[in-house]
């Protein structure tokens, strides 16, 4: 799918103040950053501009912000990641306002190809408010401290927050760029050839806990893929629509009808759609996540009433592998179990390395399944590991993102 976006490429950055939605929201341990792969993605926009002569201006969130302003979600830390990656110091402008004085004044003593750092966004509390005043003046105020805007935060373009799309609508009234960074056409590249015009076979595989999560996401997917794998805790509302006993496993008991409305679309459809055959069971959820676990492992449809299930089994890891095989396009979103706890990680690394041995086109959808393949040490083999998972669950439903819509258009 071709991005009509205005692009960094399409517009000199030269002496201007150039605004950059990042998405450095990375996780924190102690005030260390334990994974730094947000800001790694970001690199090439930033020094692309810092290249041209641009004055960059950088802003991001960090965390949900539930108490107001905080040390513990300052983006002090990516400050200090960011000027060790560009091997350049930059300027971090710590006021919990964002755009105050202090702000104001940092832009006006940038040079060309400086890096200017906003604190967290969601600092302030109209960052997340809907297109409403109080976003709009926040918005405002981030448009004021500069000339052109660049998005490249894909993990929050499916937020019309104040920073991500808002903006847009007042550096576009005084004639300023509004355009998109590599990362966020490098996601909408992957994810929209997959959806829109994959290389068949096209196997999409959705896991994690609810169904509810991705009820939109099954019924897009069946209409564009050739075979739809199902895993994860989402797996046993499918069971329990088929009628078998599933024991203690979890299932939303509201979503039984939607699940038989899925399967028989499927087979109206022609497609594939593979449910587990057999589970790995224990007596409760591990306490805690990664604990010791006692599991053993029965036929799917028959899981005792005192049992639960908490990851695929080796048959139903092996049918899946099989179905990967063949694809010339695959995209996953959602663990097959409990991949925290080294017990119940097997289906999910299973499929992890069925991806990874695949001549397919390879794309981990964020979220979960992004951090199950890099804990796992598979990520670099992957074709594309997205930055975002609910934007790109939004995605693969088939939503617009406001962060892309906001855009330029070429």
């Amino acid at each position: 799918m071709a991005l009509n976006k205005k692009s960094v490429d399409d517009f000199s950055a030269k002496g201007k103040r150039v605004l950059v939605r990042c998405d450095f929201n990375v996780p924190l341990k102690n005030g260390e950053i334990t994974d730094d792969t947000r800001i790694v993605a970001a690199l090439p926009t930033i020094q692309k501009l810092m290249k041209d002569g641009g004055k960059v201006i950088l802003c991001s969130h960090l965390g949900k912000v539930k108490e107001g302003p905080n040390e513990k979600e300052s983006l002090a830390p990516v400050a200090k990641a960011l000027s060790a990656k560009l091997g350049k110091e930059i300027v971090f402008v710590a006021d919990n306002n964002v755009t105050g004085d202090a702000a104001t004044k940092a832009v006006e003593a940038m040079k060309e190809g400086d890096v200017v750092l906003l604190q967290n966004t969601r600092f302030r509390m109209e960052e997340e408010t809907k297109p409403e005043k109080a976003g709009e003046k926040f918005a405002q105020e981030l448009a004021d401290l500069c000339d052109d805007y660049v998005c490249d935060a894909f993990g929050s373009s499916h937020r019309a927050h104040a920073s991500v799309s808002v903006v847009t609508k007042f550096v576009r009234a005084k004639c300023g760029n509004c355009a998109v960074g590599y990362l966020l056409q490098k996601e909408i590249y992957f994810l929209g050839n997959a959806v829109e015009n994959p290389v068949r076979p096209f196997v999409a595989i959705l896991g994690g806990a609810k169904v509810a999560d991705k009820l939109n996401v099954i019924n897009n997917l069946l209409e564009k893929c050739d075979t739809l794998i199902i895993g994860g805790g989402m797996a046993f509302t499918f069971l329990k629509a088929q009628g078998y006993e599933i024991g203690k496993s979890l299932v939303d008991m509201e979503k039984i009808d939607y699940c038989k409305e899925m399967m028989a679309k499927a087979e109206k459809l022609g497609k594939k759609l593979l449910l587990p055959v057999d589970t790995t069971i224990a007596k409760a959820f591990p306490d805690p996540i990664d604990g010791p676990v006692e599991v053993s492992v029965v036929d799917s449809k028959a899981i005792p009433a005192d049992m639960e299930g908490l990851d695929i089994g080796p048959k139903t890891a092996e049918l899946y592998a099989d179905a990967v095989k063949s694809a010339k396009t695959v995209v996953w979103n959602g663990p097959m179990g409990v991949f925290e706890n080294p017990t119940l990680a097997k289906g999910t690394l299973s499929v992890a390395k069925a991806l990874a041995d695949s001549t397919a086109t390879t794309i981990i959808g964020g979220g979960d399944s992004a951090a199950a393949v890099n804990q796992m040490g598979l990520g670099d083999k992957m074709s594309h590991i997205s930055t975002g998972g609910g934007a790109s669950l939004e995605f693969l439903e088939g939503k617009e993102l406001p962060g892309v819509y906001a855009a330029d258009d070429k």
